[in-house]
């Protein structure tokens, strides 16, 4: 008797729309081994015992009524005295607004810029929010294609041909979820000079900036000097925090070009009150408190990356880019072996069969993410094993 709205029932999750037929299967009496979701926590990870005890301490020092709707001060002092240490990056608190994590600034943005006919430009593939939140407020995402055996570089010519008329902003998110790849310096100065040319403005998703393998992570803000942009980030995957649901948005904007923008978000910032206090208090120790907890974090995931992506390259009919960042991966399936009509059927197969869960790579593009899937590098070694031989054992099934 009620309608639902057709903005409603088109959203898609994929990370967590799997996780309805895992539970079903779950409660069958199946063992699940799930590598679908980017929560280190859920792997073991434990956030730092420091940042811990400044939560603790928030609650007992009363900070546990509402917040400023911007964000408590303290946090975004800590915002950019980060980001002038990590990136060389000047900033001010007043161009800081603090978010109920990353996901809650994507809102926030797309709806004050996206209206009806309206056209984002994200990375192909991309995080899924990057897809459906414009869908949402009645634009559509655009993916640019990104080149996997490249390494899942952006293809520069593809990005420039797909700026329009209706293109209101070009994401770039580094690294990259799903695929781990990592734009490097000379890359990130191509993608501005790209969208200084054409007018858009840049939003430079930046939540893994730190954990990176190989080589140093590099702030699009800090290459990119002058050019208006908005930089995505939080505690969630560094500070190991993701239930906090702290993120922040800062405003790259040296001659004030996006102060009617940042209006408009702090408008909506107010209409929801404001994000968790006690928990900002904490991510402010989190950012100025010690960070040795980072290198030993990267290491270890680059133990498991390792891993994880020689077992998928010795699978017959699998095959996969090692990812330079980020805590994910992107294999690709054989899929002209007919063995299943998609990406998605592979997937709810493999789980059903074997127990294993990975998220359908169409999930984070239908054109680009097709025929793969994403995993995470997060579980311990012995997990990971234990999944890669019920993977090998399901795909020599299927010769």
């Amino acid at each position: 008797m009620i309608k639902i709205t057709d903005r409603v029932m088109g959203m898609e999750y994929a990370i967590r729309d799997v996780l309805v037929a895992a539970k079903q299967l779950e409660k069958q009496g199946k063992k699940i081994l799930y590598f679908n979701i980017g929560d280190p926590v859920a792997y073991g990870f434990e956030t730092p015992e420091h940042v811990r005890r400044a939560l603790y301490e928030a609650t007992n020092k009363g900070y546990n009524g509402y917040a400023d709707s911007q964000g408590v001060l303290p946090l975004r002092e800590a915002v950019c005295e980060r980001e002038k240490r990590v990136n060389g990056v000047d900033l001010t608190p007043e161009n800081i607004i603090v978010t109920s994590g990353t996901a809650e600034g994507i809102n926030f943005l797309f709806g004050a810029i996206v209206e009806s006919g309206d056209e984002i430009l994200v990375p192909g593939p991309a995080y899924p929010q990057y897809i459906s939140i414009p869908k949402f407020y009645g634009g559509k995402a655009v993916t640019y294609r990104t080149i996997e055996e490249e390494g899942w570089k952006p293809d520069l010519d593809d990005l420039r041909k797909k700026i329009k008329k209706r293109t209101r902003a070009v994401v770039l998110i580094n690294p990259n979820n799903p695929t781990g790849a990592h734009v490097d310096e000379s890359g990130i100065k191509e993608i501005v000079d790209i969208v200084t040319e054409r007018r858009v403005l840049l939003i430079s998703d930046e939540i893994y900036d730190q954990l990176v393998f190989e080589r140093k992570g590099f702030s699009t803000a800090a290459i990119a000097k002058d050019v208006p942009m908005i930089v995505m980030n939080g505690v969630s995957k560094t500070y190991v925090a993701p239930g906090w649901r702290v993120g922040w948005m800062c405003f790259h904007h040296p001659n004030g070009e996006l102060d009617e923008l940042k209006d408009s978000l702090m408008r909506e910032a107010r209409i929801r009150l404001s994000a968790n206090a006690p928990c900002q208090y904490a991510a402010a120790e989190a950012l100025r408190g010690p960070q040795d907890h980072i290198p030993v974090l990267v290491e270890e995931l680059k133990k498991r990356r390792d891993i994880m992506i020689k077992r998928f390259n010795d699978i017959p009919g699998l095959s996969c880019v090692k990812p330079e960042g980020a805590f994910y991966a992107f294999p690709k399936v054989a899929m002209h072996k007919k063995k299943w009509k998609d990406d998605k059927e592979f997937v709810l197969d493999l789980l059903k069969e074997t127990g294993v869960l990975f998220v359908y790579g169409s999930g984070f593009d239908p054109t680009y993410g097709s025929g793969h899937f994403r995993t995470v590098i997060l579980p311990p070694i012995e997990m990971i094993n234990e999944a890669m031989d019920k993977l090998d054992t399901y795909m020599q099934s299927k010769k």
